[in-house]
């Protein structure tokens, strides 16, 4: 048996679109949304920065040696407040 909602759907979809409206202010504005949404959007230098930095960082992790980290945090008394066991690579 086959099943025909999907087509049924679709048949419902065509016609719906504002681009196919009679009111050409309604087209227009349906079009300038369009291109508005394709244009690329307008970046900050803050934007540019951030980017920077981010690869800066990235590419710094890439080419410094793994270091190991022992952390040990004791409570006021002097016994051991933490143990932090990770999983070694």
């Amino acid at each position: 048996m086959s099943d025909t909602s999907s087509l049924s759907e679709l048949a419902r979809f065509i016609g719906q679109s504002d681009l196919n409206s009679d009111n050409a202010a309604v087209r227009l504005r349906t079009t300038n949304a369009i291109a508005a949404s394709l244009m690329p959007k307008r970046r900050s230098v803050s934007d540019l920065l951030g980017a920077v930095l981010a690869l800066s960082a990235r590419t710094r992790r890439m080419v410094l040696p793994k270091v190991e980290i022992d952390l040990d945090v004791f409570a006021p008394g002097g016994t051991r407040a933490v143990q932090v066991t990770l999983p070694a690579r």
